[in-house]
């Protein structure tokens, strides 16, 4: 799974109808209202949208006939992979009916253009862990944690003896990153997952 790495924008007119496209990553149901309502343009006829974050999703047609804006967006976001990601297609009718098929067409595919063209971030699923070491273990346990890239410290807090380090491991290479802290400090340091 993908998410995007920033907002961006995609125009495109079909039939004297000008579409424009919003598309940008969100971390709730609050931040996906927030992006709807900061990429809406009152004055055009139609806001149609959709977003996904996990297993929870919207979608709207605003006015459209049923099923033909807000699904074809959010069929755009599950078929390029991503998730964290709100997309609005805005419609300035030019006076030209596009019929259902034309409308599906129109909005989904203006999505999908707008997603394939924005640079994409892969989702590591993390585990939150609390690995406390000792003073001559820190700068050691710290370089190991760096080299590998993928580790986010999020604090560090010193103690009478040591640190506490509060970190997200990607959930996959949980067991190595364990093991290898408490091989590389012969057992010194200790790893406390949370669930």
């Amino acid at each position: 799974m993908f998410t995007l790495k920033a907002v961006s924008t995609f125009e495109q007119d079909i039939k004297k109808s000008r579409f424009l496209a919003a598309a940008g990553p969100i971390d709730s149901e609050q931040a996906a209202r927030d992006f709807i309502a900061a990429h809406a343009h009152a004055d055009a006829n139609h806001n149609c949208f959709a977003w996904r974050l996990g297993q929870v999703y919207r979608f709207s047609d605003d006015g459209e006939p049923s099923g033909t804006g807000g699904k074809p967006i959010l069929q755009a976001i599950d078929g390029q992979a991503l998730d964290g990601v709100a997309v609005v297609v805005t419609r300035w009718f030019g006076g030209i009916l596009l019929g259902s098929g034309g409308l599906i067409r129109a909005y989904g595919g203006t999505a999908a253009l707008c997603l394939r063209a924005m640079e994409k971030v892969e989702l590591v699923a993390r585990i939150e862990a609390r690995i406390t070491c000792v003073f001559a273990d820190l700068a050691l346990v710290k370089a190991r944690l760096a080299a590998l890239g993928d580790v986010r410290v999020d604090s560090e807090t010193f103690l009478a003896t040591g640190a506490e380090l509060v970190v997200a491991l990607p959930e996959a290479q949980v067991d190595d990153i364990v093991r290898m802290l408490i091989d590389i400090t012969a057992g010194r340091t200790t790893v406390a997952l949370q669930a």
